[in-house]
């Protein structure tokens, strides 16, 4: 699996020319092949989160530092100990909501109180880096899950939806629509920017009869189309241009529901897909959970939901241990797959920091302290267990600002964070 560069290398400063106009081109696969030593390979971030959890004593290691005893979890990822780091003792403060599960919508944006009477969410560090350097490439980011859900959030609060389905989202980034589907596609967006256009200026018009309140309502709606309108221009930009060759069969979707592993396999080899052709930079993927009984995991045979809710009863936990034993494997075989994709005189996980863990410290009792929390790659220096207070959690969220500043976003703070650094992440 690997992507077919083209054979014409287009220079790096390669321009666009007409109409008197003169546009520089963003990074493109086709300036230098596979990244070569004489242009650096771009940053990428991926966060994924398990919105049921993981059982912590075999995630956490007990010590601190590099020295570390591997519990059963990491165990699964040995032969990448030093791709990464452990934190404990983080958590989003104030993530009590409307029931045991919404910190899941705030596990990007550390926005207060999710779900109850006056909540609105805030933009995902994801979608900020979006902002920033999405330009760039086909996709400003992708948000993935394997049941609908999605991490990822705009600047008003509005879910960004997520694509599911493995064959449509291989359409969408390796398959190009015919003469006629682009021209169309090209109309749709020319229609598109008219409306805004026309409905951009009634809402101006109607902005000097309204409220402070109303006012900044409306401000808020200005924000949203003008993103709209940044976002049809640079699809603008991409309709016209080939979508990248790989030689990647067009995956067939997942006939049975509960086979959680393959779906989740499948949808990491896009992720990687999407990487190494660098249609996307930025990518979310929701991990998924059901009330049912995952299928193809051996000794499993009890409601994955109602696993997560063990009570402490060593019987559940055993099986539970047998679901999430298996998603780290999973896991080792995609960091794998990152390190074989050699670039810029490294490999692809060097230049992609990859974020996983959970919104639940203690799915059992719904607890979102001392979130259980991975990051590899990135180009840090790996191997240690990055212990904070287990009584006293660090923000969360301070871990993203230094992650934010990684992919050129100039910013001191972030959501609830309360530094522009933490302890554990070495450069």
């Amino acid at each position: 699996m690997s992507f077919i560069a083209t054979k014409t290398s287009l220079n790096r400063r390669a321009f666009l020319k007409g109409t008197g106009a003169t546009v520089a081109l963003p990074f493109l696969s086709a300036m230098t092949p596979a990244f070569s030593k004489a242009a650096a390979a771009p940053k990428r971030f991926v966060a994924m989160n398990a919105g049921l959890g993981f059982h912590a004593p075999n995630f956490i290691p007990t010590e601190t530092g590099a020295g570390y005893q591997s519990p059963l979890y990491l165990q699964k990822l040995e032969e990448h100990r030093k791709d990464f780091t452990v934190f404990s003792g983080l958590s989003h403060p104030n993530s009590n909501g409307s029931d045991g599960h919404t910190s899941e919508l705030t596990w990007l944006t550390s926005a207060p109180h999710p779900g109850l009477a006056g909540f609105k969410n805030t933009i995902s560090i994801d979608q900020l880096m979006a902002k920033h350097i999405g330009a760039a490439t086909r996709f400003p980011s992708l948000s993935i899950g394997t049941n609908n859900k999605s991490l990822s959030w705009t600047a008003n609060g509005v879910r960004i939806p997520s694509q599911s389905h493995p064959a449509k989202l291989f359409r969408q980034m390796f398959v190009n629509g015919t003469e006629k589907e682009v021209a169309e596609e090209m109309k749709n967006l020319e229609r598109g920017r008219s409306i805004l256009d026309t409905v951009l200026g009634d809402a101006k018009a109607l902005n000097v009869t309204l409220g402070a309140r109303d006012r900044e309502k409306l401000d808020e709606y200005f924000t949203s189309v003008r993103e709209l309108e940044i976002r049809l221009q640079q699809n603008k930009q991409w309709a016209n241009r080939p979508k990248p060759k790989v030689n990647y069969r067009e995956p067939q979707e997942v006939a049975d529901r509960t086979d959680i592993l393959a779906k989740q396999r499948l949808l990491y080899d896009l992720i990687l897909l999407a990487l190494q052709t660098d249609s996307t930079r930025v990518i979310t993927f929701s991990l998924g959970s059901m009330n049912a009984v995952p299928n193809n995991i051996p000794g499993v045979r009890t409601d994955w939901h109602m696993l997560s809710h063990h009570g402490r009863d060593e019987n559940k936990i055993e099986e539970l241990a047998r679901i999430e034993a298996a998603e780290f494997e999973v896991l080792n075989e995609f960091l794998t797959k990152l390190k074989n994709v050699k670039e810029a005189g490294g490999h692809l996980l060097d230049h992609t920091a990859v974020l996983f863990g959970s919104n639940l410290g203690n799915a059992s009792s719904h607890s979102w302290h001392n979130l259980p929390i991975l990051l590899a790659g990135g180009g840090y220096k790996h191997g240690h267990h990055a212990a904070h207070d287990p009584e006293n959690n660090t923000p969360f969220a301070n871990l993203f600002v230094p992650l934010a500043q990684r992919m050129g976003v100039e910013i001191d703070q972030f959501g609830s964070s309360t530094a522009s650094t933490i302890q554990g992440l070495e450069s």
